[in-house]
């Protein structure tokens, strides 16, 4: 919203960002195009593998756009977009696998898990609200409202720290199912890897940059309470 040195800071962070996105996209893309040994396709992946679990509650929905695969825990359900959904390639089980990963999460009741969904209101307002209460308080010099902007931000944060353990867990969970239940060769467990380790990159890069973020406004606090 408003340039000044501290900048300069976060910029490190973003170039790892716009790296992050960029593997990412070219790891997905590389093994979307190679068909995985198995021939399952990622509904046929992920409903296997939940039944397996005992999550038969647990339902598998296609859902529109590219890499918008999630959990959703309201409703049980897995949301696997189209080239995941109907795809048979390495990248889609991979994502599947991962996706049947948070289900399981869910249903084992896994702490960080739960402690990122309590985590999920305040950090959602603390987004939302953090630079706006930052930059108010900067601009008229008052200090509380920059200290509030700085501990909603810091909310903010948390959420994203704590959501590490919780993506670098449904990956590892999810390449034990594609290794054990057939879905993949023993080659071709090192490239599902590779697309779920960039996947990861994401959050790790997010999480610097919201870190150097919150380093700027604190040095920025400090500067205008001297």
């Amino acid at each position: 919203m408003f340039y000044d040195p501290t900048f300069i800071l976060v910029l490190p962070a973003l170039f790892f960002a716009m790296y992050a996105q960029f593997k990412v996209q070219s790891s997905f893309n590389q093994y979307l195009r190679e068909r995985s040994y198995g021939g399952f396709t990622g509904y046929q992946v992920a409903r296997q593998i939940l039944d397996d679990q005992g999550l038969h509650n647990v339902s598998v929905e296609r859902v529109a756009g590219q890499l918008s695969d999630h959990y959703d825990p309201r409703t049980n359900t897995v949301r696997l977009s189209p080239d995941v959904y109907s795809g048979t390639s390495i990248a889609a089980v991979s994502v599947a696998a991962h996706e049947v990963g948070h289900a399981v999460q869910h249903a084992t009741k896994y702490a960080p898990l739960g402690f990122r969904t309590s985590l999920f209101p305040v950090a959602s307002i603390g987004s939302q609200m953090a630079m706006p209460l930052f930059l108010i308080g900067l601009l008229l010099s008052f200090d509380v409202l920059m200290l509030v902007g700085i501990w909603f931000f810091v909310a903010a944060l948390g959420f994203q720290l704590v959501t590490l353990p919780v993506e670098f867990n449904a990956s590892r969970r999810a390449l034990g199912y594609l290794n054990s239940g057939g879905f993949l060769s023993k080659a071709e467990v090192p490239k599902a890897k590779s697309v779920l380790n960039a996947a990861a990159l994401t959050y790790v890069a997010a999480v610097a940059v919201s870190a150097t973020q919150l380093l700027r406004l604190l040095i920025l606090r400090g500067n205008r309470r001297r």
